[in-house]
């Protein structure tokens, strides 16, 4: 429970509006240094990458499918490369990577700008497979298992959460992007969401007054918490998203069994 304290002082209109004018003028700074920062993104020079590479995808009548093949002819692709734990069941599979995920769902807009989103994950394809299934996402998914060594080659992390930006030229694919980490909350709504809330993501690194709750994470409903409060609507144990589908009654067998 949120004890009834952790709350802000309460002010006059005027006193409210000369802080929240002051704060707006911090928001636009802060606006206007994103959008230099991504006028600095769009002049990186780019490393080429192989275009062979092999990824596995659903079965066709082409044979095997490439890094170029996951272009699906656009020009640009944008790559969320998906931790894997392999012969793991459902609850144990990668939390970050399924809450990240499952906020990417229309794409039209980037279609629309010739961009391509796949999701590249890191284990075997039909493990990931029924996990994308069972979680009912729709996006392109492939396993880029075999070619993840060189995909991710260091300062990238073969294991950890990474996005990267591919342009294609003709038959050649190019990196022109990557980030990892917190830089992946760039494909997350929720977190923008709550950061405009007075007690914003409740988490323990996040600079809050005294007595403001911040005993959550972005995974599960415990994950190791010792004062994490009981949530009855939500057991516990699994990746957030996993609950309302297994009330909904999908499968979360990966086995194939």
């Amino acid at each position: 429970m949120i004890d009834a304290a952790a709350q802000p002082p309460v002010v006059d209109r005027a006193a409210y509006q000369a802080e929240i004018d002051a704060l707006r003028t911090r928001e636009k700074a802060h606006t206007h240094e994103g959008d230099a920062i991504a006028a600095a993104r769009r002049r990186l020079p780019m490393v080429e990458v192989d275009a062979t590479l092999p990824l596995t995808g659903p079965d066709g009548p082409d044979g095997p499918v490439t890094l170029l093949d996951a272009f699906a002819g656009r020009r640009q692709l944008i790559a969320y490369y998906f931790m894997w734990h392999r012969g793991h069941p459902a609850a144990e599979q990668c939390e970050g990577c399924t809450y990240y995920t499952g906020q990417v769902r229309e794409l039209s807009a980037l279609y629309s700008r010739d961009i391509t989103y796949a999701v590249f994950c890191q284990g075997p394809y039909p493990e990931s497979a029924r996990y994308r299934e069972f979680m009912g996402w729709e996006m392109p998914w492939y396993s880029a298992q075999e070619s993840a060594p060189a995909l991710l080659a260091p300062p990238k992390r073969n294991g950890m959460m990474n996005v990267v930006c591919y342009l294609r030229d003709g038959d050649r694919v190019f990196e022109t992007y990557w980030t990892t980490i917190r830089g992946v909350e760039t494909m997350d709504n929720n977190y923008a969401l709550m950061d405009l809330t007075v007690y914003g993501r409740q988490e323990s690194w996040e600079d809050s007054p005294p007595g403001w709750p911040q005993a959550c994470t972005n995974v599960r409903t415990t994950a190791g918490e010792p004062d994490w409060p009981p949530v009855p609507e939500w057991p516990e144990g699994r990746p957030l998203a996993q609950w309302p589908r297994l009330a909904a009654g999908f499968p979360d067998d990966l086995s194939g069994g």
